[in-house]
């Protein structure tokens, strides 16, 4: 591991930036997004956004020539100037005060590296090729947005505001583990995506007291148009896929639908009339379960998403219905 990963508390902490146009803007507003007492030295501001962060106060601009006396008086330094030979003399006198210093597009002179950013604050994912490869951890950063739920912050905030709550309901260890994993494991998505964050937090709560009073949480059941080519698939019903313990196939659907779904996941190909008695049965029984639907002519009413819906909401277990892409139709058996 050539970089030591760490994520610093910079609230309130002086950060001088070297620069004033568009990469030094990009450097300023993450500091400032992080609460940083940021000091800036340019000769000229070319980038508005650095002018209006000026304007208003939340900057404080240093004049003059460079002077490498205001290096004492901050925790970091970030160089984000064109000109080769201010970066490698400004890292010098860095180095000589044991300041860490960030030499935009330059691994070499740098003594800390800024991440590509996944930000589910207060989770934040940060990805780093220690300056070999920007671009590669820019499309793993990617990736990740794709992979990782927006409900996820709120759910960690939740953790945080909770945490004594969580721990006076379930003192025992394992106890506390189990139900930590089964919040993690998209148990709350429904809720969010019907409510957003206080439905989130009425559910995480519910869901605590049930933990520790002994009852068995119930799952949920998604309801997601099938799709015989996995690019069709939305994000949000891919994480639903490989989140679920139970997927429901409606009649008349080819395995090709299932591809993109965890694979330890239960299957079950379902006869005409018993989607929603399936999925509430599942439900009830703590799993997570998708029903992948179609909407052909044959559908049985009571297989209908609608129909499922209806089921779910009489029985009081959450159900989240996940558009689809129109195009196509899955492919039949």
């Amino acid at each position: 591991m050539a970089l030591y990963p760490l994520f610093a508390d910079l609230s309130r902490r002086e950060v001088l930036v070297v620069g004033g146009g568009e990469v030094a803007a990009r450097k300023i507003a993450a500091l400032l997004r992080a609460g940083a007492a940021v000091r800036v030295h340019a000769h000229a501001i070319e980038h508005p956004d650095i002018a209006a962060a000026l304007d208003a106060g939340r900057l404080v601009r240093l004049s003059g020539d460079f002077d490498p006396a205001w290096l004492d008086a901050v925790w970091l330094v970030v160089a984000a100037t064109d000109d080769a030979a201010f970066n490698a003399g400004l890292a010098a006198e860095a180095g000589r005060r044991r300041r860490l210093v960030n030499v935009v597009d330059d691994a070499v002179l740098s003594t800390f590296q800024v991440p590509a950013v996944v930000d589910r604050s207060p989770l934040v994912v940060a990805i780093s090729s220690a300056g070999a490869a920007p671009m590669l951890a820019r499309r793993v950063r990617e990736r990740l947005e794709t992979l990782l739920d927006p409900g996820l912050g709120v759910l960690a905030g939740l953790f945080g505001r909770h945490r004594e709550r969580i721990r006076e309901a379930l003192p025992d260890l394992a106890m506390r583990r189990r139900w930590f994993e089964r919040m993690l494991d998209g148990r709350l998505e429904a809720a969010h995506a019907a409510a957003g964050t206080e439905g989130v937090e009425a559910s995480f709560l519910h869901e605590l007291r049930a933990a520790a009073d002994g009852l068995s949480a119930t799952g949920w059941v998604a309801l997601l148009p099938a799709s015989g080519d996995p690019d069709l698939y939305t994000l949000r019903g891919l994480r639903a896929l490989n989140e679920a313990d139970a997927i429901l196939l409606a009649p008349g659907l080819d395995d090709a639908v299932l591809e993109p779904a965890r694979r330890d996941a239960h299957r079950y190909r379902l006869e005409a009339g018993q989607a929603a008695a399936h999925a509430l049965k599942l439900a009830a029984e703590g799993a997570r379960v998708v029903y992948l639907h179609t909407m052909s002519d044959g559908t049985d009413a009571a297989d209908t998403p609608d129909a499922v819906q209806r089921a779910c909401a009489d029985a009081g277990i959450a159900c989240n219905r996940i558009p689809g892409v129109q195009a196509g139709a899955a492919p039949s058996r």
